[in-house]
């Protein structure tokens, strides 16, 4: 197995789980991780080791998620399709592979949480999903974060605030009208 080959294993899980988290549509996340992986063989002669291998990698995905999200943008005739985001629902929690059983009354309070959670994912700006499900969900620092998005760590720190803030408000919000 070649060292890339190794690489690509090792990463595909999380590329594939964080765009899945960041579009919602599992056969395109399956597409756009390969695109992911193409552009990083192609690019690997450029990269020059400042970051990690896969605070590299996040960033190439940013940016195939945000071409993608452009170029259907551009396809549903200038019109601004922020549903593209809620097409349909993955389990923010789902592994690219089956596990074990736990029992079915855990399984189905887990996934009802999990359904609300993305449902409150699906209702905070684009920004503010990809900075929560980079630092929560992949566990990258901030200055990681900043890099794969193209900002600030002042500004990641203030999209997570607010992000945590606004989720904070849609959860109480989905508990108290129970």
């Amino acid at each position: 197995m070649s060292s890339y080959d190794a690489l690509v294993t090792r990463h595909r899980g999380r590329i594939f789980a964080m765009i899945r988290n960041m579009i919602h549509q599992e056969a395109d996340a399956w597409d756009l991780s390969q695109e992911v992986f193409i552009k990083a063989w192609q690019a690997l002669p450029r990269f020059e080791a400042k970051a990690r291998f896969s605070t590299w990698l996040y960033r190439i995905a940013h940016n195939v998620v945000y071409d993608w999200t452009r170029k259907r943008r551009i396809e549903s005739v200038g019109e601004l399709n922020d549903g593209i985001f809620d097409r349909e629902r993955i389990d923010a929690g789902s592994r690219t592979t089956p596990s074990g059983g736990e029992a079915p009354d855990d399984t189905m309070v887990q996934g009802e949480l999990r359904d609300k959670i993305t449902a409150a994912l699906g209702k905070i700006s684009a920004e503010h999903r990809e900075a929560v499900l980079l630092k929560d969900v992949q566990g990258l620092s901030y200055k990681e974060i900043a890099d794969v998005m193209s900002c600030s760590i002042g500004t990641v720190m203030s999209r997570l605030y607010y992000a945590r803030q606004k989720l904070q408000t849609l959860l109480k919000d989905e508990y108290d009208s129970r």
